[in-house]
């Protein structure tokens, strides 16, 4: 029975991501000059090691909204919000950025300690002389 529950608070938590990723404007209108985004996503609990992936932006498609869900699955259901430094940085051109984000979810009784740091690499249509 736990189990199910679990699965079931999880689909909730995917399904709301899923519905704000919708909603939000797309990547494409709010920086029209950007042309590809890559971020490279480490995450940490504490002094155990942790895990690393990549993400590849596809830019015509993207919301604007950069949400990464916690590492753990026991975590209490944060997620980890990168979109005002992802935003911030591609609004000013950027092209190369980076940032931490620590989970503000639980594990049981006590604080989810995982803490997500980014590093990001974006590319620009060139601008005209």
């Amino acid at each position: 029975m736990m189990n199910s529950r679990k699965h079931s608070a999880q689909a909730l938590r995917f399904a709301e991501r899923r519905r704000r990723e919708d909603e939000a404007p797309r990547l494409a209108t709010e920086v029209p000059t950007l042309v590809s985004l890559q971020l490279d996503v480490e995450e940490h609990a504490g002094v155990a090691g942790g895990s690393s992936h990549t993400r590849r932006i596809v830019v015509e498609r993207a919301p604007a909204l950069f949400l990464v869900p916690c590492g753990d699955p026991r975590c209490g259901g944060d997620e980890h919000d990168l979109t005002s430094e992802v935003m911030r940085a591609l609004r000013y051109g950027e092209t190369s950025f980076h940032g931490e984000d620590e989970c503000r979810g639980s594990l049981g009784m006590g604080a989810c300690s995982r803490v997500l740091r980014f590093n990001a690499v974006a590319r620009y249509q060139p601008t005209a002389p």
